[in-house]
């Protein structure tokens, strides 16, 4: 069972550069993504960037769409006319299905990867209860002492009469 890749673009052609051209090669892609990996492409589309709905045949440029090498375009092919008025590649994009093995491996091999998780076992623990008695009360008897209160004395009134 494959898979298909999102779009990936990794080249783009320069006008400059008649020898140049876009290249999006399965070794350029691993270039610009070292984790890529394909297993085996087992189909592969390609498109313009800028025309995705127009089938590449029908741009009227010399490419190559094959899931041996991937997209293959070189200015040096193009001829002036169809979409764009130079003898330039456009800016291609593919997407590819594949078998993956992941992005540490490499084709033609496999990996298992066992993940291990360690529960910790609970220690047992001893619980020791010592009831200790509650310290003893000894009884001190209260000495209450008593104080008299000095009684304040009642005045007196004394009347004289003359005689």
């Amino acid at each position: 069972e494959c898979q298909w890749t999102d779009w990936i673009d990794v080249s783009y052609p320069k006008s400059s550069d008649r020898n140049g051209g876009d290249y999006e090669t399965f070794e350029n892609i691993v270039k610009s993504d070292p984790s890529w990996v394909c297993e085996k492409v087992e189909n592969i589309s390609c498109r313009a960037k800028k025309f995705p709905h127009i089938p590449f045949e029908d741009l009227g440029q010399e490419v190559e769409c094959s899931v041996e090498r991937g997209l293959i375009c070189n200015n040096s092919d193009q001829k002036i006319g169809g979409i764009i008025p130079m003898p330039v590649c456009l800016n291609y994009e593919i997407r590819v299905c594949c078998s993956w093995y992941g992005p540490t491996c490499t084709p033609g091999t496999t990996t298992s990867t066992t993940t291990t998780s360690t529960v910790p076992t609970p220690t047992p623990t001893t619980t020791t209860s010592t009831t200790t008695p509650p310290p003893s009360t000894t009884s001190t008897p209260k000495t209450t002492t008593s104080v008299p209160t000095p009684s304040t004395p009642t005045p007196t009134t004394i009347s004289t009469t003359p005689t």
